[in-house]
């Protein structure tokens, strides 16, 4: 090509034209040519994860920086994500990007550089997961006790899972469900993830039950065999676990992120299994020994009782003696009250019969009178207060009537005299009833006064005694009289020859004051 370029460059001479892509291509396959595959060991700088699934990124050391491109086919099978700031060995092969006129390399895999970038990304991680909270000892879950079910999720062709179920077996039986995984290499990490949220999808209860606890579970290996239980999806998927989970991965000297997220961390997969569940011997030796001391804690409370009862028996006295004295007292009251009764009742008596003295028919007959005053003046004053009401209504009607529509009038007329007729027919009703509330005590007072009257009492029998005018009580009296009269309920009768003519009273005159026989 230079021998085509002409040395003046202001002629041109016979140098052919290029354009923009043809330039771009012969430098495209020149290196492509001769860069067809190279491992290239830097420092993963920007790393860009667009939505088409693809990786862009920057590999640096110290002077340079080499852009790389991951297809999205490539980075899905990835055994390790690039992550910023991860020294790693990237295999692939140069090309050009004729759009910006750059070089790049795409990428066809690449692993962190040694054990010394592991343990950089590991450190890296565990900051960021104990950042978030997922190592917090609040967070996790204890252990069930007696665990119907458990899940142990391992290889199942490994010496692992036989030494977890031989423990179980000697220790305490369980119900065991074996999800199998690959416990190393590319597919691990997303195999034993899955199988932690396998199983807590199962239903408890289900036709496959969902176990109580979980136990993950690998032998020893170096830190790139143990590699995928420190991947960012198993930690996780362990920390979202709502089923207690057990780690016991590696020897009691590997540490893996599971191990810290775990609920509980066992040194090996054997010692997992006696995490899980106690001896049963050793359980039916305590229930036993429970069993002997509760029956001694029983007989010995039962003894030292009815010793108890036995002395405080012989404090107590004689049911006898007690209800002696209880029935002395009553025999006591019972007399006392048969005497109380007797007495209350002369009293009673002797009441009745100094109330029944003091009431004289004039006084009946003065009260009633009264009383049939007042119900007239009550009734009139209320008549009065009717047609002063009913005058007032009227005049307010008439008063108003001018201003009122004469339909309106006539329904508001209609409605007012309703209620004024009902209001009549209240204030009616009310009054009579009063009056004839009155009429009855009256007529009820009327009764009494011809109850406790001596008439009453002569039409029962008894007879009024008058000698010389005056009432005689005694036979001594009745002999010294010179005339007798007695009076019966339907008149009076001279007993001597002496005695003028005994006039007959009349019913409506009032009796005359004497004394009952």
């Amino acid at each position: 090509m230079t021998d085509l370029i002409d040395d003046d460059p202001g002629t041109g001479g016979n140098a052919p034209e290029f354009t923009v892509s043809e330039i771009s291509g012969a430098v495209k396959r020149m290196i492509e040519g001769e860069f067809s595959h190279v491992r290239v060991r830097g420092e993963v700088g920007r790393v860009s994860r667009p939505r088409s699934g693809h990786i862009y990124l920057d590999l640096k050391d110290e002077r340079s920086v080499l852009s790389g491109v991951i297809w999205k086919g490539v980075a899905a099978r990835l055994a390790t994500q690039p992550e910023e700031g991860l020294e790693v060995i990237a295999v692939g092969r140069l090309t050009t990007f004729p759009g910006q006129s750059k070089y790049q390399i795409v990428i066809e895999d690449i692993r962190p550089a040694g054990v010394g970038a592991l343990m950089a990304m590991l450190e890296k991680r565990k900051k960021m997961l104990e950042a978030e909270g997922l190592f917090d000892p609040a967070r996790k879950k204890p252990l069930p006790y007696l665990p119907e079910v458990i899940g142990v999720v391992t290889s199942p062709s490994g010496a692992v899972i036989r030494d977890i179920l031989h423990r179980l077996r000697d220790r305490f039986p369980r119900k065991v469900l074996i999800w199998p995984v690959a416990v190393q290499g590319e597919k691990c990490a997303s195999e034993v993830a899955r199988a932690i949220e396998g199983f807590n999808r199962l239903t408890p209860g289900g036709s496959l039950p969902r176990p109580d606890l979980l136990i993950v579970a690998r032998g020893g290996g170096s830190l790139e065999d143990l590699w995928g239980f420190n991947e960012e999806i198993v930690a996780r998927a362990a920390a979202a676990s709502e089923i207690p989970l057990i780690s016991a991965v590696g020897h009691e000297t590997d540490t893996t992120l599971i191990d810290f997220v775990a609920d509980r961390r066992a040194p090996t997969p054997t010692a997992a299994a006696e995490l899980a569940v106690p001896v049963r011997m050793e359980l039916l030796a305590w229930v036993d020994n429970q069993g002997a001391r509760l029956s001694r804690s029983l007989s010995q409370g039962v003894t030292l009782r009815q010793q108890r009862l036995r002395d405080l028996s012989r404090a107590l006295p004689r049911p006898e003696a007690i209800v002696e004295t209880q029935n002395q007292r009553l025999d006591y009251a019972s007399e006392r009250l048969r005497n109380a009764l007797v007495a209350v009742a002369q009293r009673k008596r002797l009441r009745l019969i100094e109330a029944s003295a003091s009431l004289r028919p004039s006084a009946l007959q003065g009260f009633l009178r009264d009383k049939r005053q007042r119900v007239g003046q009550i009734a009139d004053s209320m008549a009065l207060g009717v047609k002063r009401g009913l005058r007032n209504g009227q005049r307010d009607l008439d008063r108003l009537g001018g201003r009122l529509v004469p339909g309106r009038i006539a329904r508001e007329t209609q409605i007012r005299a309703r209620d004024l007729d009902r209001l009549s027919r209240r204030l009616s009703d009310v009054g009579k009833g009063q009056v004839s509330g009155w009429r009855d005590r009256i007529d009820g007072l009327e009764r009494l006064r011809q109850t406790l009257g001596y008439t009453e009492t002569l039409r029962r029998g008894y007879a009024v005694v008058r000698g010389n005018g005056e009432v005689v009580t005694t036979r001594e009296a009745a002999a010294g009289a010179r005339d007798l009269e007695i009076e019966f309920a339907d008149g009076k009768l001279a007993a001597t020859g002496i005695a003028g003519p005994v006039r007959t009273r009349r019913k409506d005159e009032p009796p005359e004051q004497g004394s009952l026989f």
